[in-house]
């Protein structure tokens, strides 16, 4: 029996599975644009994207747009923490599906509160915490190996919940139910996430070869804001970003970082099958 098998934050074997996945990714897209500036996010990007950065030299080519991209995936995580709503550096976030802490470092540094990071990632978990070590910020960003949706938390421990791109991993009943009970009232949940378009149908073939790819089971747009409802957490913004992440796909299908999933995500979000939202939710 190994480690990960053990591990009391995994509830299944898809967990496990997940967790594998997770614990042996090393997967460049992700760490060569964290190696920019030491932040490692887990996660994709928003904005227009500098097209200059394929002209010029071609020997720093591939430095400038590892750079672009990296900024793009920077102002995806500016954005979610613009929706984190009035925290003060008295206040306790957590970061569901932290990675390898990019998100938790960005809140930290924003708002000087207490941070906690659940991953059932030990090797991510790990990273995380080295992180915060050599960083200076660990008495108040800490990374757990814990499944979220059941933290083990206090009741009502947190002003903000956030999930970046990782709320495709669990059912959102369960995920839902915990961050209510997490957050204090009045408290704000944001989720950034890919949904397939309810209006399209089913899933497309597009969004199914993104499932098979990062073994994940993305939901409809529709069941996040029924879940949201059955768990006391109220919408206060819906923002669409599916245009504004386009040019990141763009971009990074023609970086050396391309995975071959990128023409799966231009098709989807472009074919309409699939969408990009940010959501922010408070918990009455």
């Amino acid at each position: 029996m190994t480690a990960i098998q053990d591990s009391p934050a995994l509830a299944s074997p898809y967990q496990r599975s997940v967790a594998s996945y997770w614990n042996a990714e090393k997967n460049p897209v992700n760490l060569r644009l964290g190696d920019v500036d030491g932040t490692y996010h887990h996660h994709y990007g928003i904005g227009e994207a500098d097209w200059s950065v394929l002209e010029g030299p071609q020997g720093t080519r591939e430095e400038r747009t590892i750079k672009e991209l990296h900024r793009l995936e920077c102002a995806q995580a500016d954005l979610l923490a613009d929706h984190l709503g009035a925290v003060t550096a008295t206040d306790r976030l957590m970061d569901a599906g932290s990675g390898r802490g990019g998100g938790s470092f960005v809140a930290n540094r924003r708002f000087g509160c207490r941070v906690d990071g659940v991953s059932i990632s030990e090797t991510q978990v790990a990273f995380a915490n080295e992180r915060a070590q050599q960083t200076g910020v660990a008495d108040k960003v800490r990374f757990h190996l814990k499944n979220m949706l059941d933290t083990g938390f206090e009741t009502g421990a947190f002003r903000s919940i956030w999930n970046n791109e990782s709320t495709m991993y669990v059912d959102l009943s369960l995920l839902f139910a915990e961050h209510s009970r997490l957050l204090e009232h009045g408290g704000r949940y944001v989720t950034i996430t890919g949904c397939y378009n309810d209006a399209y149908g089913l899933p497309s073939r597009a969004v199914s070869q993104i499932n098979a790819h990062y073994i994940c089971d993305i939901h409809p747009r529709s069941a996040y804001f029924r879940e949201m409802a059955a768990n006391r957490l109220v919408p206060v913004d819906v923002v669409d970003l599916t245009a504004a992440t386009i040019p990141y796909w763009e971009l990074r299908a023609r970086s050396s970082v391309a995975t071959g999933i990128e023409e799966a995500f231009l098709d989807a979000y472009k074919g309409g099958s699939f969408q990009y939202l940010l959501i922010a939710a408070d918990r009455v």
